[in-house]
């Protein structure tokens, strides 16, 4: 949505800010804006496994720059402190955060959006990885937002040998509650999810009359986006972009 001619004015600001989460708790959350009185949409974002990364602070200036209020919590903030892939990693080994912990952070992180002068009262979801799974998961369970955006979500859809304490649930069993937008972006070489459970999410939706749209990459897999891996496809990156902007243009502005 952001269109850019030479001779205008552009600013951004980006810091890391502290918002009240599950149980009351504060948590680091960086959030990148721009400058300018607004109102802006709001854009939350929920991390992948590797952490509360670089790479999501990255993606939310990109969405900065293109005229969004972007808030990412730090959902592993009770882990403790340190580099980003040593709390990951202690995350992973306790089997992960919960998923009831996981809304009510992210819905904190809306609830910080709604205090914000230049915020236009619309919010989308959006994560890549676990963080897809998680948005999908919020989308279903929360009335806070108004699109929701799914990179590669791996187990929305899980085997009974999944489910535990901390998910209790399949998210794709939620779809009936599903009430806002939804746009899909994957790689059929993917295998978390696989091209047929992203084609069995498909026809779910369809069942329950969703509105939905799902673009699929021949050639890239799993974290396509991460411009500082092997993983990266620019192209299908950059295109996936352009349907994320658009997506969000109908239905936040």
């Amino acid at each position: 949505m952001h269109e850019y001619t030479t001779d205008q004015y552009e600013g951004m600001i980006a810091e890391t800010v502290t918002i009240t989460g599950d149980n009351g708790d504060p948590i680091h959350t960086y959030l990148a804006r721009p400058l300018g009185a607004g109102p802006y949409p709001g854009v939350v974002m929920i991390h992948h496994i590797p952490g509360w990364d670089e790479f999501n602070r990255e993606m939310a200036r990109r969405f900065a720059h293109h005229g969004f209020i972007a808030i990412c919590p730090n959902l592993y903030e009770r882990d403790g402190h340190g580099t980003p892939e040593d709390v990951a990693a202690a995350v992973r080994a306790a089997g992960g955060v919960a998923d009831s912990q996981v809304i009510a952070d992210v819905e904190g992180a809306k609830a910080y959006l709604d205090g914000l002068p230049y915020f236009n009262g619309k919010a989308g979801l959006i994560g890549t990885c676990s963080g897809g799974r998680h948005t999908y998961l919020v989308a279903c369970s929360s009335d806070q937002f108004d699109a929701a955006v799914d990179c590669w979500g791996g187990r929305v859809i899980m085997g009974e040998d999944e489910i535990n304490e901390k998910m209790p649930v399949a998210p794709i069993d939620l779809t009936e509650n599903l009430s806002i937008p939804l746009l899909g972006i994957f790689g059929n070489d993917d295998v978390s999810p696989t091209a047929a459970q992203v084609d069995e999410h498909e026809e779910v939706l369809k069942q329950h009359g969703k509105d939905y749209e799902f673009h699929r990459y021949e050639g890239a897999g799993h974290g396509f986006f991460y411009h500082h891996t092997a993983m990266y496809r620019p192209e299908a990156t950059m295109d996936a972009y352009q349907h994320i902007f658009e997506f969000y243009g109908k239905h936040l502005t």
